[in-house]
């Protein structure tokens, strides 16, 4: 029986990996990399591009985390949003520019695409893998795929590695320095490091996103519109079926077209458990129950599309995420903390290592709440990537430090990839000076990720 409340934290020494207790050395690498989202991908590309030898862990086949597992599907935070300028204004560059300009080549990726007052550009899942699998083999990074972090090694504080968990048993992998890219802080929580769960314990809800094949496309847009945001007509229609009996318990809905013919990515579907309360998908009976509520609600909404929605009458769900779309799990206590206020002031940093138009999209309730950063972004310190305690790791991904609204706009995929991008430059500054990372001027990372093509001044 899981206690969802218990924390337990498997902590192994240089001692537990002596050859007597079963473990071998399986890889000693410069850098290792815990997750293959939009972060890992980019750090653990951009590190080995520098020269450095790099393994990337990840527990799924492929790469992509959110974007891909979760089927999330867009490349938001790119634009800046406005009531005024109404073409795309895009102001987010480095890595995150680089990817997209790949994915684009290869035929995965629409253009943008209008989300209320910004834009967003939409993905295929499967281009997105083959773009990731190729830069990291390009970079020479080592990829263990079906591999998962169970624990880490630790000399006194400082981080010397994790154990790791596949099909072929358990071993241990050392590294000079850690990027944990999980995006559910899973080294630091590992490690026994302070962490959060949103406000209070209360965290944005996960979701189900499903791709619609069989569409009338032309159709659809007629009337549905541009926006990918539902219209007011469309919410009255989902009210009306709710009052017939559909089990369609999130009123506002966003549809995406995708970069294939006749498909459509939805997200729709708004979990939290059978008794009503919010689901935290770091407890497996949560995460499971997500799942299967889920599948069931993704079920009610395509009923409701294809039977209300002009140019969804032959339609049928291709498929769902592979699991859950997670918006927010563990936040890391940082040296540094993203406050609701940094945002909402649009604060620029000169140790800025990213700029965030996205708006607060906070999921709670029945609709998402957007609070618009209009005309303008702010900047992620680079301190909130650096755990408090710990020396050789840092991390890279939506479990940055952070309030809980400000979490709402910071975590998604364009800055992800920055984020990860900042670690690894990091990474090769601590590396290069022989210095922890809580030591690092942050002005060196943002100055090195400049040269490096991200949207940034120099220092």
């Amino acid at each position: 029986m899981y206690n969802r409340h218990m924390t337990n934290i498997s902590v192994w020494s240089l001692a537990d990996t002596h050859p007597d207790q079963g473990l071998d050395v399986l890889a000693e690498v410069d850098v290792l990399v815990v997750g293959a989202g939009a972060a890992g991908v980019a750090a653990a590309t951009v590190a080995a591009e520098a020269g450095r030898s790099v393994l990337i862990v990840e527990r799924y086949g492929f790469a992509g985390g959110a974007a891909v597992a979760g089927m999330s599907g867009t490349i938001c935070g790119l634009y800046l949003a406005s009531e005024s300028h109404r073409e795309p204004r895009q102001v987010v560059a480095g890595f995150t520019e680089r990817f997209r300009s790949e994915l684009l080549a290869r035929g995965g990726l629409t253009g943008p695409q209008v989300y209320g007052k910004t834009w967003t550009v939409a993905h295929d899942p499967l281009r997105w893998r083959e773009t990731a699998d190729d830069l990291l083999e390009r970079a020479d990074v080592k990829i263990l795929y079906h591999t998962a972090v169970t624990g880490v090694v630790l000399d006194g504080d400082a981080h010397r590695g994790v154990v790791v968990e596949s099909n072929a048993g358990r071993a241990v992998i050392l590294a000079a320095r850690t990027i944990d890219a999980s995006g559910d802080a899973a080294v630091v929580a590992r490690a026994g490091y302070r962490y959060t769960f949103g406000d209070g314990g209360v965290i944005q809800n996960p979701t189900m996103f499903f791709r619609l094949g069989n569409v009338d496309v032309r159709r659809f847009k007629e009337f549905y519109g541009e926006d990918t945001i539902c219209p007011p007509y469309v919410t009255e229609a989902i009210d009306q079926a709710r009052a017939e009996g559909m089990d369609l318990p999130r009123r506002k809905i966003w549809i995406f077209t995708t970069s294939r013919p006749g498909e459509l990515l939805v997200n729709a579907t708004r979990l939290q458990g059978r008794d009503g309360r919010l689901l935290n998908v770091i407890d497996p009976a949560d995460f499971t129950e997500a799942e299967v509520l889920g599948r069931r609600q993704v079920r009610s909404y395509a009923r409701f599309l294809t039977e209300r929605i002009p140019g969804c009458e032959d339609a049928f769900v291709l498929d769902t995420g592979v699991e859950a779309g997670i918006r927010q799990t563990r936040t890391i206590t940082g040296v540094e903390r993203l406050t609701n206020h940094d945002v909402l002031a649009a604060r620029k940093r000169p140790d800025g290592i990213c700029r965030v138009p996205w708006p607060i999209e906070l999921h709670a309730g029945e609709k998402p709440k957007l609070t618009w950063l209009l005309d303008d972004y702010y900047e992620v310190p680079y301190g909130t990537l650096v755990p408090e305690r710990g020396e050789n790791v840092i991390v890279a991904g939506r479990c940055l430090s952070a309030e809980h609204e400000a979490l709402a706009s910071a975590r998604v995929t364009a800055q992800c990839f920055e984020y990860g991008h900042a670690a690894a430059m990091a990474t090769l500054l601590s590396l290069d000076k022989d210095v922890a990372y809580r030591e690092l001027d942050g002005r060196d990372v943002r100055a090195s990720m400049a040269a490096n093509g991200s949207a940034l001044s120099p220092s």
